[in-house]
């Protein structure tokens, strides 16, 4: 009996067409974070349970996926902050701070698959960690990173848009709401997606007075550029110490960013922007494709007070964003924005004319040694099947070997877009397909 072939749910597979506009995305993502110094790491995706599970709590605890094998008692990474934290307390005295470090992995969660939600996704992460403190201007140069990123996806009509913690935990202080500073900043984080009314209600829900609501409302409704924010924020003259810190810390971001080259038109200050994780302590961001503005913030994280509390006693303040790319992929696969079309890696397919594959073989491998990626057709086919899986593949040229170009030391080199074909000199081959 044979087995029907499946994948589960909440699992992406692609195909190679798929695969290679994927891996071009993580292309320049890596190297947009490398551009900035950012070092890689890669950790396991199995780790112990005890370990990976130092920091979850609630519905995070529930999604993760945890098995015994033996006698261990084991665990799939469910994000790759965790592991950072261990890897940053185990290699201390291996490693140089700040540490700039990227990871892009695949990370696990079972929760119920969705339309672009999946249970394994690859998530692209960049974090700055300081060794007992931080400088704020690591908060300036993370959207310069974002910006970079998004411009190599052939993007301009975005939007990083910053916030800080201290702001919204000053205000909840000023109203002596702090016992509900974490509920309320989820609701906050939620205002674009269900609307001030529903915002108004669920804030009634927790018991807050109708006079402190509105001073909320009032807040969040601050508008206007980036400095007429600023310089409202300085007007309500609020007293909270913590309000004060989180404004001239946003006021020195917005500074430094402005000096890493980052466009007016590419940041914001937004109020609105919470980030609903509770450990997020200062500059928050969240990005957004204005003209696709269903895809959700496509980059977000902030500053944290301290990484690896749960494994040492070190403090060890860090600032990071992280992509969530299977979802970004799917979400611009199905609105048709991607970028690369393109059925094969291949620059160029070498067919034989004749039976012998001696020469087709040879100049593959110069292809190949020049740095071009070469694919040299290996069946004994009709010259029409052999041209059919170029356009298929969409293959740019064809080498075509015959006996008259074994004979001269050529080959004759058909573009299969215009229909050209020429005999050329093997030199003029790595000049034309380069």
């Amino acid at each position: 009996m044979k087995v029907e072939p499946r994948t589960l749910p909440g699992f992406m597979e692609l195909l190679p067409k798929e695969q290679i506009q994927f891996n071009s995305m993580i292309d320049k993502i890596r190297s947009s974070y490398e551009r900035f110094g950012f070092l890689p790491i890669d950790t396991p995706i199995i780790e112990s349970a005890e370990v990976l599970l130092a920091k979850a709590g609630g519905e995070t605890e529930k999604q993760i996926y945890r098995f015994e094998k033996g006698e261990n008692d084991l665990a799939l990474r469910f994000d790759l902050t965790v592991p950072l934290a261990k890897y940053v307390t185990q290699y201390y005295n291996d490693i140089t701070f700040p540490f700039k470090r990227y990871q892009i992995g695949k990370v696990y969660r079972g929760e119920k698959p969705q339309k672009g939600r999946y249970r394994e996704f690859y998530q692209c992460d960049i974090d700055i960690i300081g060794d007992g403190e931080l400088s704020l201007i690591n908060d300036a140069e993370i959207p310069s990173v974002i910006y970079t990123t998004i411009k190599s996806f052939g993007f301009d009509n975005f939007t990083i848009r910053m916030n800080n913690r201290k702001i919204l935990n000053g205000l909840f202080a000023e109203l002596a709401l702090e016992e509900n500073a974490v509920e309320i900043m989820r609701i906050i984080d939620k205002l674009e997606k269900i609307g001030e009314e529903k915002v108004v209600k669920c804030l009634e829900d927790l018991q807050i007075s109708k006079e402190k609501i509105d001073i909320i409302m009032q807040f969040l409704a601050i508008d206007g550029t980036t400095d007429e924010k600023l310089e409202a924020l300085q007007q309500l003259n609020f007293k909270n110490e913590l309000f004060k810190q989180g404004l001239a810390e946003l006021t020195e971001v917005v500074k430094n960013v402005r000096l890493f080259g980052v466009p007016e038109a590419n940041f914001k200050v937004d109020l609105t922007i919470a980030r609903g994780l509770d450990y997020y302590t200062g500059t928050v961001y969240e990005t957004f494709l204005n003209d696709y503005r269903e895809l959700g913030s496509v980059c977000s994280g902030g500053r944290y007070e301290n990484l690896a509390e749960f494994y040492t006693d070190r403090k060890m303040p860090g600032v990071g964003v992280s992509i969530g790319l299977t979802r970004l992929f799917y979400k611009m696969n199905e609105l048709n924005i991607l970028q690369e079309k393109q059925e094969s890696i291949a620059k160029v397919l070498v067919v034989s004319m004749t039976e012998k594959l001696d020469r087709a073989l040879e100049i593959g491998t110069i292809l190949r040694k020049n740095g071009i990626n070469a694919d040299v057709y290996l069946e004994d086919k009709k010259i029409k099947a052999k041209f059919k899986y170029a356009d298929k593949l969409q293959i740019p040229y064809v080498a075509i070997i015959g006996e008259e170009e074994e004979k001269n030391g050529t080959v004759s080199l058909k573009n299969m877009e215009t229909g050209e074909q020429e005999e050329v000199s093997v030199e003029r081959l790595l000049e034309l397909v380069k």
